[in-house]
C-alpha cells in the first residue's frame, strides 16, 4: 500500500512535467480531475464490499483516537513521521526552485524527471516492510533516519551537481519510505483491532510535516537560498533522527 501511494506521489510529479511542458499548468488539473472522475466510477466496481455488520459510534471512534496521544509509543512514531515528512516536503516542494534558476534553466518537463529518481529509492523501500516483520523496525528506523540526515549533503549541491541531486533524492526516498513503512508496522501491531484509528492519527502527524515542510523551503529558499532550503531539510531529518534516539533510551531503560 505504501509503496503504491509513493509511487502515484512521485510519478504524478514526472506526469505532471510532461503535461506542463505540451500542454500548459493547467492541463495538469484537467487530466487530474478526468482521472479523479474515472475513479470514482471504478472504485464501487473495484473495491471488495466492507464485511463489517455492526454499526459505527464515530463519537467513540474520535474518542478512542484522542486516547492514542497518551501512549509513548504512537505520540514518538508520530514526530518522527512529522519530522519525516517535513524533510520530504523540502525537498519536493522546493526542488523545483534550484532547477529552474541559473546554471541549469530547466523546463518543467526535465525537472519532472526527476520524480524517477525518487521512484527508484522508494521501490526500494519495499524491502523494509519485510524487515520490520523480522523484528528490526527499529533498527531500521534509526538507520534510515541517519541516512536521510546524510542525503541532503549530496541535494545541497544542486547549484553545481545534477548527478549529486539524483543521487541524494534516490537516498532520500528509500529513507522516507522505509522509516515510513517501520512506523506503520510497529503501530498497526501495537493496535491489531483498532488499525484505521491508529494509522488515521499517525498519518494527522504525516500531513502536518508534509504541509510545513513545503511552507518552509519556499520561505527560507528566498532568504538563504538553497543552501538554506537544504539546511532545513537536514534539521528536521536530524530531529526526527533525536526523536528516535530518546525514545529508544527510554525505551531501554531499567524501570
Amino acid at each position: 500500500m505504501t509503496s503504491g501511494v509513493v509511487v502515484g506521489i512521485l510519478g504524478s510529479r514526472v506526469a505532471a512535467g510532461t503535461l506542463a511542458a505540451v500542454w500548459g499548468w493547467r492541463s495538469v488539473y484537467a487530466g487530474l480531475a478526468v482521472l479523479l472522475v474515472a475513479l470514482a466510477g471504478l472504485v464501487p466496481r473495484l473495491l471488495p464490499p466492507d464485511p463489517r455488520r455492526e454499526q459505527t459510534d464515530y463519537l467513540d471512534v474520535l474518542t478512542s483516537l484522542a486516547r492514542l496521544f497518551r501512549e509513548r509509543l504512537f505520540v514518538s512514531r508520530g514526530l518522527i513521521a512529522f519530522f519525516l515528512f517535513a524533510s520530504f516536503g523540502t525537498l519536493w516542494s522546493g526542488l523545483a526552485l534550484p532547477l529552474t534558476a541559473a546554471p541549469w534553466h530547466l523546463s518543467t518537463a526535465q525537472i519532472g524527471l526527476f520524480g524517477i529518481a525518487g521512484l527508484a529509492g522508494a521501490l526500494g523501500a519495499a524491502r523494509a516492510g519485510r524487515w520490520a516483520d523480522s523484528g528490526l523496525a527499529s533498527a531500521v528506523t534509526g538507520g534510515a533516519l541517519a541516512l536521510l540526515t546524510v542525503s541532503w549533503l549530496a541535494i545541497g549541491h544542486a547549484s553545481w551537481s545534477l548527478v549529486l541531486i539524483v543521487v541524494g533524492v534516490i537516498v532520500l526516498d528509500f529513507a522516507v519510505q522505509a522509516v515510513h513503512v517501520s512506523n506503520q508496522h510497529l503501530l498497526t501491531t501495537a493496535h491489531p483491532h483498532r488499525t484505521s484509528s491508529v494509522i488515521g492519527g499517525y498519518m494527522f502527524f504525516y500531513s502536518l510535516g508534509s504541509a510545513l515542510g513545503a511552507t518552509a523551503t519556499t520561505a527560507v529558499y528566498s532568504l538563504a537560498g538553497w543552501t538554506g532550503s537544504s539546511i532545513l531539510g537536514a534539521t528536521f531529518a536530524a530531529c526526527a533522527l533525536v526523536v528516535w534516539s530518546v525514545n529508544r533510551a527510554a525505551h531501554h531503560m531499567p524501570r
